[in-house]
């Protein structure tokens, strides 16, 4: 790879770069750089509410696409762009990097032996830190982040078919509140959801803004999964060193030191994707695309406090 352009459009966002010092930015407007840089991919950082525009910009420019989670806000922009990857046979990249995390490639591995057997219950837990004051403040203008299901619980609908090898398939129950922050009553820092997986075994998951901020991604409930099957349990946590497991026939739970970690991974998948590699256990355009159509759907069936939806 080479960096061939860098494009901000924000004027106040501009000068804090240029003060650093630490990006050269080579562009002012993003159909400029696209345009102009020779490019054949595109990295997408902006705010969760633009990146959808960008994504199709891109996508409509011939140009290959990764992005930060999540690629976008709204069910219909990802149906356009699910419709350009197809018909203009480009790709998708999303920087989900719990698959990343050695302690769940572990109990990925562990899952795939069968050390636990079929999977019936699914725990997540994905506390994190709101840290008000120090996080980005379009997150609390309206319209701009889209809600936390779509923002942190896309990562469960990315992570659990990978780690488990179950789909999931309906919305049982979701629900997003404003718990702590009167000051911005349309900000959901508060959420949970319940869903149905293909075999009918379950997931509950909390991802919610309400981690202490001092301890920041260090609480133990940050991307705690929990995983009980038909032959024993097993748990880790995405920044753990072990991976605990207790099959029917343990007297004690074992701990089990976990891989390293490798967080270039979702990169490295994209790059391949592109070159037309078909690597086992890799992140394609189809899995970022479903995952991020389930957040979406979760999302909204929250917003509406509805139930029951097939998704």
């Amino acid at each position: 790879m080479e960096i061939v352009g860098a494009c901000e459009e924000d004027s106040a966002r501009v000068q804090e770069l240029l003060k650093a010092g630490e990006v050269a930015l080579t562009h002012d407007s993003i159909d400029n750089l696209m345009a102009q840089s020779g490019c054949d991919a595109v990295a997408v950082g902006d705010y969760f509410g633009r990146r959808g525009n960008i994504v199709l910009a891109a996508l409509n420019a011939g140009k290959h696409v990764i992005s930060d989670k999540p690629i976008c806000t709204n069910l219909h922009k990802l149906e356009e762009i699910e419709r350009l990857t197809k018909e203009k046979k480009l790709c998708i990249g999303c920087q989900f990097d719990l698959r990343g995390s050695g302690a769940l490639r572990t109990m990925r591995r562990l899952i795939g032996e069968q050390a636990i057997g079929e999977i019936l219950t699914i725990t997540i837990t994905a506390q994190h830190p709101l840290l008000l004051g120090s996080r980005p403040g379009w997150y609390f203008e309206p319209g701009k982040h889209g809600g936390t299901i779509n923002d942190i619980g896309v990562h469960a609908m990315d992570v659990v078919p990978w780690l488990t090898g179950r789909q999931i398939v309906q919305v049982v129950a979701a629900r997003q509140w404003n718990a702590r922050l009167p000051q911005y009553p349309h900000f959901g820092d508060a959420a949970q959801f319940m869903l149905k997986l293909d075999n009918g075994g379950g997931l509950l998951a909390d991802v919610s803004y309400l981690a202490p901020d001092a301890c920041g991604y260090h609480v133990p409930q940050y991307w705690r999964i929990t995983c009980h099957g038909d032959g024993g349990v097993i748990e880790t946590q995405a920044n753990a060193t072990t991976v605990m497991l207790v099959r029917h026939t343990d007297k004690h739970p074992q701990q089990i030191p976990a891989d390293a970690d490798d967080y270039e991974v979702t990169l490295r998948n994209f790059l391949d994707e592109i070159a037309g590699k078909n690597m086992p256990g890799a992140l394609t355009t189809e899995q970022v695309l479903l995952a991020s159509k389930k957040a979406l759907m979760v999302q909204q069936a929250a917003d509406r406090e509805a139930t029951g939806w097939e998704i």
